[in-house]
């Protein structure tokens, strides 16, 4: 288990690397483009290249990109849709030149009852998005549910990775915050050995390669994604020993998406270090 959270680049890929190391982190997560534009990744040879040599100087793990917010690869408009998957196709290809190990993608929305629809659409997307050949993975993230959600549950996710074949280079991210907002019961020790059931049952633990680990500042079933720092929400310290004692997580990163700045996340990250029973790197 690598422990760290999304950071921010200060306006070059390599700026991460300082960010991450300045949080105490041992994985790490960047947007792939602007989180709110429609803009492609502009990524030059140069700085591409000073991102993998900064990375392996720096001992760093884990290193994903997360798409941007507009991206629905799930959506009723095929202009929309068309668009979400040229731009995660360039921020898949922008992750292979930067050597990192995964773009996240929402498992997307459609229109209210047709959520069959809506998966097949979601499937075709991501075939666009990931190409022919090889490269890195999508990884594609579950949302906190709603109307015309694709996946927000296990199972929802186990039917969206059958639709696509079971392709190799599809694998799942796991919010936290969104799992508890779509009716898990993270908050207790009972509740997440439920949910890890949920992922044998469904044969998808080799799947999970990133958790997002916020807490929630909504009562479970809320359908709502606000996250708030580990701990400090419904979610609570007991829910998160539990979740990082699971044995599914010792080979994924866990990141932390919450608000703030350096000293914050680097508490939030120490949080997660103490209540998973590790010791502290020393970084920072």
């Amino acid at each position: 288990m690598r422990l760290g959270a999304h950071v921010p680049t200060g306006g070059r890929p390599a700026g991460a690397i300082d960010s991450a190391l300045a949080r105490s982190c041992e994985a790490f997560q960047i947007f792939a483009s602007n989180p709110r534009a429609w803009a492609p990744p502009r990524l030059t040879d140069e700085a591409a290249e000073e991102f993998r040599r900064r990375r392996a100087e720096s001992g760093l793990g884990p290193a994903f990109a997360h798409s941007s917010y507009l991206v629905n690869v799930a959506s009723a408009d095929a202009s929309f849709r068309g668009r979400s998957v040229v731009l995660a196709r360039a921020e898949l290809e922008a992750v292979a030149a930067l050597g990192a190990d995964g773009l996240v993608v929402h498992a997307g929305a459609g229109g209210a009852g047709e959520r069959a629809e809506a998966v097949e659409r979601a499937a075709d997307s991501v075939r666009g998005i990931l190409g022919p050949g090889d490269g890195p993975p999508v990884l594609l993230e579950l949302t906190a549910g709603g109307s015309g959600t694709v996946a927000s549950t296990i199972p929802q996710a186990a039917e969206l990775v059958e639709a696509l074949d079971g392709h190799p280079r599809v694998a799942l991210c796991l919010d936290t915050c969104h799992l508890f907002a779509a009716g898990y019961a993270l908050d207790t020790a009972d509740g997440v050995a439920a949910a890890a059931d949920e992922l044998h049952a469904h044969r998808l633990t080799s799947r999970v390669r990133l958790v997002h680990a916020n807490d929630a500042r909504d009562p479970r079933g809320s359908r709502r994604d606000r996250h708030e720092h580990p701990g400090r929400g419904f979610i609570g310290e007991e829910g998160f020993r539990a979740i990082l004692a699971r044995p599914e997580l010792r080979v994924a990163a866990v990141l932390v998406e919450t608000r703030g700045k350096t000293d914050d996340h680097r508490r939030d990250v120490e949080t997660l270090r103490r209540l998973a029973g590790l010791a502290t790197t020393g970084r920072g």
